[in-house]
């Protein structure tokens, strides 16, 4: 088995997705990972979104990119990642990919950081959680989709730190169509043993991001990348490995590094 290489398009030089896509495919990776911006962004650019999809531009997966996600302490932004959510479900099950991945929060709170005890108590957050996983759910599988769920490390968020603890909201939500994201730098950080973490929530992972040990890209750190590959191919991990991360260097000399690390981890090629 091979798992698919994408690349987030913000990565990539080039003036469009056609182009981008050119260059990504040109050095290994097999999509587009898009991001997808507040205010309904990435459904302002579904003129552009679909020309890239008749070009052949395979865009498999949306990262959610806001100022304020579905865990917000205020209703009324927490309801307004919701409604962006479902646009970019929407959109990217039209584009034919796979989901959208968010976390619960990013940067809004820390317990490792003054004040250290949050507005909202742990009760409250998971009822927030769930009612937003719940809605959003709901809409990924009438849309054919699915909702990734990614867990930050302790100084980005306070509520979703392992993969466990995603598992766990998953299995209360009980839907098949909000699954779990592992991101391999916060893992890095949160994780006892990032492959026992990734065994234990097999059952619900949909979708993988790579970065390095100091989030630049594969290669440029020490993470074991045939070890985590393997264990991947070993679970019979059915998505991708999409690049988040910052690029070390010349730009595609990175991208270049992260696909030849990637390349050499598996026993057959990364992209097709």
């Amino acid at each position: 088995m091979t798992i698919p290489l994408a690349c987030q398009e913000q990565l990539l030089p080039g003036a469009d997705l056609i182009r981008k896509h050119a260059l990504a495919a040109a050095l290994g990776f097999a999509g587009i990972e898009l991001r997808g911006r507040g205010e309904l962004s990435l459904a302002r650019r579904l003129p552009q979104l679909r020309r890239a999809r008749a070009a052949g531009v395979v865009m498999p997966t949306v990262c959610v990119e806001m100022d304020h996600f579905i865990g917000d302490f205020d209703p009324e932004r927490s309801a307004d990642a919701v409604r962006n959510l479902r646009s970019q479900l929407s959109v990217i099950a039209e584009l034919g990919g796979s989901g959208v991945t968010t976390p619960a929060a990013w940067g809004m709170f820390s317990r490792r950081l003054p004040p250290f005890e949050p507005p909202r108590p742990p009760a409250g957050d998971r009822q927030v959680l769930l009612a937003a996983l719940a809605t959003l759910g709901e809409h990924a599988r009438a849309e054919g989709v699915t909702l990734f769920l990614e867990p930050l490390n302790r100084y980005e968020d306070h509520m979703v730190n392992r993969l466990d603890e995603a598992v766990a909201l998953c299995a209360a939500v009980g839907l098949p169509s909000v699954r779990v994201a592992a991101d391999t730098f916060h893992m890095n950080i949160e994780e006892d043993d990032v492959h026992a973490a990734l065994r234990a929530a097999a059952p619900y992972l949909g979708h993988v991001q790579v970065s390095d040990t100091n989030r630049h890209q594969p290669g440029a750190g020490h993470l074991d990348w045939a070890a985590l590959v393997r264990t991947l191919r070993d679970l019979g991990y059915p998505g991708w490995l999409a690049l988040e991360c910052r690029l070390r260097g010349e730009p595609v000399q990175a991208l270049q590094q992260a696909v030849t690390v990637l390349r050499h981890a598996e026993p057959r090629r990364v992209a097709a």
